[in-house]
């Protein structure tokens, strides 16, 4: 146990020392003082395992309708489980109460769509592995496109997808509309409807994606170097500083880049044009324009 030494006993002048929660005089045995309170953290574990201590309970999220404070009647599982051990009688009504106690959690249909709206927004960013960041910002918008009352007469699914595409074009990160279209459950109709909604009513401060955010990723797929994507970087860098990339497809601009460097350097394998449209999802022709471009500087 941890002990200190600190000023002499006020009775007899002997040494004092601080031994746990008091202070002890070591030569009479005065507690001349004592502190129950522990002053760290309330540590514990609640699956009774001594390797996995928590602070707490799960953290606030915007990603759930209720920050996820609501409590869950849950399931047991196994022969030794809580639900093994009961009746029938009892069993049925454990079901029962876990029953209405659902039903209570959701008071009205404004909290149904946020379910089901936050339950679409997290699949999504999973399977696109997205920030978690991310997806508490997309629910956020996702609440505040339902609180200015844009959801009716269009689709819920529609407006996740969006919520997920917005947050991705305000924080520059790199994905295209086919891309959230492709795992979502709303098609790129929907998605372009909602988007435009939401950057109408609620004066979004998106801007045009910077090309080279999709350089990492065009060139993992496509199995190139990281010199060739350090030369596609240039490429990049010099139509932005010219003014060339306005109007332009960014990704179609990323992967034309990647061509262009791949094709310089012939130690390189060579990536057809074909290929290079396939990865950004645009035509060969939108690719040649801006290779086109590349070799008239």
């Amino acid at each position: 146990m941890k002990s200190s030494t600190l000023a002499s006993c006020s009775e007899c002048g002997g040494r004092v020392r601080k031994s746990g929660t008091e202070t002890v005089c070591e030569d009479c045995g005065l507690v001349a003082g004592e502190d129950a309170l522990d002053r760290g953290p309330e540590w514990r574990s609640f699956d009774d395992a001594d390797t996995d201590k928590r602070r707490t309970g799960a953290p606030l999220t915007r990603s759930r309708h209720d920050r996820g404070l609501s409590t869950e009647i849950g399931y047991g599982s196994g022969s030794s489980s809580y639900d093994a051990r009961l009746t029938g009688r009892k069993r049925r009504q454990i079901a029962r109460l876990r029953r209405e106690h659902n039903r209570a959690r959701i008071s009205s249909k404004v909290e149904r769509n946020q379910i089901y709206g936050f339950a679409e927004i997290r699949r999504i960013h999973a399977l696109l592995s997205l920030p978690d960041d991310n997806r508490e910002q997309s629910c956020a918008l996702f609440e505040s496109a339902q609180s200015e009352g844009l959801f009716q007469g269009r689709s819920l699914e529609g407006f996740a997808a969006a919520s997920v595409y917005a947050i991705c074009r305000i924080r520059s990160i790199a994905r295209t509309i086919d891309e959230i279209a492709g795992v979502a459950r709303a098609d790129e109709d929907e998605l372009k409807v909602a988007y435009d909604a939401l950057n109408r009513e609620l004066g979004l401060p998106t801007g045009p994606i910077d090309p080279a955010q999709y350089l990492p990723r065009f060139a993992s797929k496509l199995d190139l170097e990281t010199d060739v994507e350090r030369r596609a970087r240039e490429h990049v860098a010099a139509l932005l500083e010219e003014g060339l990339i306005g109007g332009r497809n960014p990704g179609g601009v990323a992967a034309a880049c990647l061509y262009k460097a791949a094709r310089d350097r012939s130690e390189w394998p060579s990536v057809t044009q074909a290929d290079a449209a396939d990865v950004a999802d645009v035509s060969p022709v939108t690719i040649r324009s801006t290779v086109t471009e590349l070799d008239e500087r």
